[in-house]
């Protein structure tokens, strides 16, 4: 019944989506021109004074006999009221006027059969269907029953999809990580082309996965992006190419690429390169150096993806191969968003000064269908 109501309300809505994530005024809303002062455990919940906000996980987890799957649970929360207009509803509105809508995409690649598996939904906030509660304990964001609970430690994630489900204990193993100036990540030329945006670069998962009817232990590492804007993506840009990459030796690399329609990377391509200790080091564009090896064309959509990577980043004395585990890892999500993008599981080898690295990650690559208009997310 759930799952219905879900896919009923997508028409309507995606109408609303479109014409809110072409044609808004970031000014409406408030904007990012600063620092962030992220304060824990407060900024884990939502943000409803900026537009748009996302909660992001993605992992790499296997299970004892070797099997290895990636996956991926996103929430988004964008606004379709603009301030201030709850000032006019009715002094008793009903349940079901909402300022937000609230999408979710879920994925699963089996590394070993080599498929790719997709569920998404929509829900507008309240009536239960959608949203965020938080109290002084826990932070939980849902969508009917799929959910991220975050706690002091641990992020537990449970998405019982269409053709798999996941039920992962994330532990937080190292501190929290705010990326750009304490939180303030620029994504243009402009001081308000930016977003709050923090991670947790190593949860440790464990928990399972079920396949088929089938459920298996799991055990691997994760990672968490919690973002928040009110910004739309330049007119010079067309999308963005985002890495998190996780090594052996407890160090993670995090690199944001936005592309320019006029071809080469924006100077406001940013990362930042975390120690074993949880040190955080800011990356400006200069710092690294992303080379395309090869490309990969989608039987779904058609389009071209860059394929493999070399990645250098001269301050760490980094040199890196990045592979995807599969190469169609392509989200096509007419029933949620209506973008088309590819998110996906990735092996990492190479060296570090003189010794040899090794690591897993994630990659995410928008825009190749069209210029992305949603505000943005690396």
């Amino acid at each position: 019944m759930k799952r219905t109501f879900f896919s009923s309300l997508c028409g309507c809505l995606i109408v609303i989506l479109l014409d809110l994530f072409t044609s808004a005024y970031p000014g409406d809303y408030r904007s990012v021109t600063g620092p962030c002062d992220f304060v824990f455990p407060r900024d884990h919940g939502a943000h409803p004074d900026f537009r748009t906000e996302w909660w992001y996980y993605t992992g790499n987890v296997g299970t004892p006999s070797g099997r290895r799957y990636g996956f991926q649970l996103t929430f988004f929360r964008t606004q379709i009221a603009e301030p201030g207009s709850e000032k006019t509803w009715p002094k008793n509105p009903s349940a079901w006027r909402t300022k937000d809508i609230f999408l979710a995409h879920t994925a699963l690649s089996d590394l070993e059969t080599k498929r790719f598996h997709l569920d998404e939904r929509v829900a507008r906030l309240g009536a239960g269907l959608a949203g965020v509660t938080q109290d002084q304990e826990a932070t939980r964001v849902f969508i009917g029953n799929w959910s991220t609970l975050v706690q002091s430690d641990h992020h537990r994630l449970k998405a019982p999809a269409k053709e798999f489900s996941l039920d992962l204990l994330c532990k937080t193993a190292k501190p929290l990580v705010a990326h750009g100036q304490e939180g303030y990540s620029i994504k243009g030329k402009r001081r308000e082309s930016a977003s709050c945006y923090y991670s947790a670069t190593r949860l440790e998962a464990e928990g399972s996965i079920t396949l088929r009817g089938t459920a298996v232990p799991v055990r691997g590492t994760a990672w968490m992006d919690h973002e928040f804007s009110s910004a739309p993506l330049e007119d010079d840009l067309e999308g963005w190419d985002w890495f998190s990459l996780q090594f052996e030796d407890r160090t993670e690399l995090m690199i944001y690429l936005l592309r320019q329609k006029a071809g080469g990377n924006s100077a406001s391509s940013s990362g930042t390169f975390v120690k074993a200790s949880g040190e955080a080091i800011r990356l400006s564009n200069s710092d690294f150096q992303v080379e395309v090896l090869e490309t990969w064309k989608s039987p779904h959509s058609g389009v071209t993806y860059p394929a493999r990577w070399r990645i250098r980043v001269t301050p760490m004395n980094l040199e890196l191969s990045i592979v995807p585990a599969l190469p169609d890892q392509e989200l096509i999500t007419e029933k949620s968003t209506r973008v088309t993008y590819w998110e996906g599981s990735v092996m990492v080898s190479g060296r570090s000064g003189q010794n040899p690295v090794s690591g897993v990650g994630y990659v995410e690559m928008t825009g190749y269908v069209k210029p992305f208009n949603l505000l943005p997310q690396p």
